[in-house]
């Protein structure tokens, strides 16, 4: 009976300590900056981090996926209003493959958006931070790197750009 209430215990006890309680809330919520990151830039040399983001600039960050519907029209109408995006700093991350980035790049003609910063977030460091569940994912920050908010899902871009105006 003693060895069976001192097993009982033993597993009860062992259980506990191996069930670490994930954070509830996200890191955004925590530190409400423009998170630390790592892309693999569609040269496939060049890691691009927020190091390389300009400052004094509002943030749009865009966790992507290259084959979601929502994301390719997002892309799309940002390159149509690019002239409206001239002074807000943008960074798209994708975990999908390099080349469907670097495709993803060329059809909808990206290069067009003079502050961007894109690539492929091989280390799953956007996804974590924000915790997100959908695509595309979309963060704000005002120039001086606090956090505005966040959106996930399809979020049309006059509405992207009210938030920055406002």
């Amino acid at each position: 009976m003693k060895k069976l209430c001192l097993l009982i215990f033993t597993f009860l006890f062992s259980f506990s300590i191996f069930s670490q309680q994930e954070p509830t809330e996200p890191l955004y919520k925590r530190f409400p900056t423009p998170p630390p990151f790592q892309l693999l830039h569609t040269d496939s040399s060049t890691i691009l981090t927020d190091k390389d983001m300009k400052k004094n600039k509002p943030v749009f960050i865009m966790i992507f996926s290259p084959d979601c519907d929502h994301c390719q029209h997002h892309a799309e109408e940002m390159v149509n209003k690019r002239e409206q995006f001239k002074d807000i700093q943008i960074v798209m991350a994708s975990t999908q493959s390099l080349a469907k980035v670097k495709e993803f790049y060329k059809t909808y003609q990206l290069d067009k958006l003079e502050n961007l910063i894109i690539g492929q977030d091989r280390e799953y460091i956007l996804g974590t931070y924000y915790k997100m569940k959908s695509l595309p994912f979309l963060a704000f920050y005002d120039k001086k790197g606090n956090l505005i908010d966040v959106f996930e899902g399809a979020l049309p871009i006059d509405k992207v750009l009210d938030i920055f105006n406002k």
